[in-house]
């Protein structure tokens, strides 16, 4: 019996997503989100990682730019505040644009790159999106909030 993985299996899908952002996980920003507690459950890496793989995964199934998708999810949460009641009142609303500032200080980032990360809060944050994959990654990430605060509630 052959148990090699389909062409389409969950390993190609994770080595094809891999492909598309394997220049920024290393990079020691992107690493730095692992020390940060994010919704009180996990790390904001892992959050930002998950929103990355099925936000790639949605942009792929229907037919967009999987690979901004997979990038955009990535980098959307790149600052560094912790998340806590003493922060400023409107300051979660406007992290997109810091996360967007850090992004583009370390690396090359497109248009719908750039309307991703700033536009993750939609409808919260001022600017709406304006593409199709920023409306996925903005779903992806309320998807992920909500099974991070739901699934491991304290």
């Amino acid at each position: 019996m052959d148990t090699a993985m389909p062409r389409g299996g969950k390993q190609a899908k994770k080595r094809e997503h891999f492909s598309h952002i394997s220049d920024l996980i290393g990079h020691k920003s992107v690493q730095k989100l692992e020390d940060i507690t994010h919704h009180r459950v996990t790390n904001r890496l892992i959050h930002c990682m998950n929103v990355s793989y099925y936000s790639y995964l949605l942009c792929k199934r229907l037919r967009l730019d999987a690979g901004a998708g997979a990038r955009g999810g990535l980098l959307h949460d790149l600052f560094y505040e912790e998340n806590s009641g003493k922060q400023k009142k409107n300051n979660w609303r406007l992290h997109g644009y810091t996360a967007l500032e850090n992004a583009r200080e370390f690396f090359d980032i497109g248009d719908t790159e750039a309307d991703i990360i700033k536009c993750h809060m939609f409808p919260l944050s001022p600017d709406r999106p304006r593409y199709k994959e920023s409306l996925v990654v903005m779903v992806i990430d309320k998807y992920c909030a909500i099974l991070e605060r739901v699934l491991f509630w304290r």
